[in-house]
């Protein structure tokens, strides 16, 4: 998989909005982070693969 480095459209000089939640819907429970501010830009985690906010500190 390649990373897409295509600039985002429209206001370039915007703050990115990201967020995080945990998607339980379905058989896994997934952790998703997305940049609200662009279309397709989301990443998500088996919460059980996911690394605790803590273990980041």
């Amino acid at each position: 998989m390649t990373a897409d480095t295509t600039p985002a459209a429209g206001n370039a000089s915007a703050a990115p909005e990201v967020m995080s939640s945990v998607d339980d819907e379905g058989r896994e429970s997934r952790f998703v982070i997305a940049d609200i501010s662009r279309d397709g830009a989301w990443v998500s985690a088996s919460v059980d693969a996911a690394t605790t906010l803590s273990a980041w500190r």
